[in-house]
């Protein structure tokens, strides 16, 4: 992508969180319904062991491939949810400065859509975060789904 191609996609963070399924399913719907689509995003976390090379690279590798099976299977989700394939990016980094960084560099995402951890004190880190200090960072809307919706509740709000 890099340049705006008129094509609008909605951004969902790809993790290992019980909110991932309420952010993709609310995307999903909103994409098909508007025409839209989906982009995702793994932001991998540097391996904090630079003394030990081999071990750190191991765990890099890894983590790499976690995150390349589970991009994977929800891309087969959004292409059911939606029929059309989604925009898959990675990343290595923090989180928060990556998804920034990314929005920054792609105009066609018009939207971030986030699961809430319902489970926990907090909304969860990311969310926390730009829905607070981090707020005025973001530069596109915010949507927030609660982690203990129904598909059908979903389906309600759509």
């Amino acid at each position: 992508m890099g340049q705006d191609t008129g094509e609008r996609f909605f951004l969902v963070v790809v993790d290992d969180t019980d909110e991932l399924h309420q952010a993709l399913y609310f995307a999903c719907g909103r994409a098909k319904k508007t025409g839209g689509r989906i982009a995702m995003v793994y932001v991998l976390q540097p391996a904090e062991f630079a003394h030990w090379a081999g071990v750190g690279e191991l765990m890099r590798e890894e983590a790499r491939e976690h995150a390349e099976d589970r991009i994977r299977k929800e891309a087969e989700i959004v292409e059911e949810l939606t029929g059309k394939p989604p925009l898959i990016f990675m990343r290595e980094g923090k989180p928060v400065d990556e998804i920034i960084a990314l929005i920054k560099e792609e105009p066609n995402i018009r939207l971030l859509v986030l699961g809430a951890d319902v489970k926990s004190d907090t909304a969860g880190p990311l969310v926390s975060y730009l829905t607070g200090k981090g707020a005025s960072v973001c530069p596109v809307p915010m949507t927030i789904v609660p982690g203990n919706l129904t598909d059908e509740q979903i389906e309600n709000l759509i």
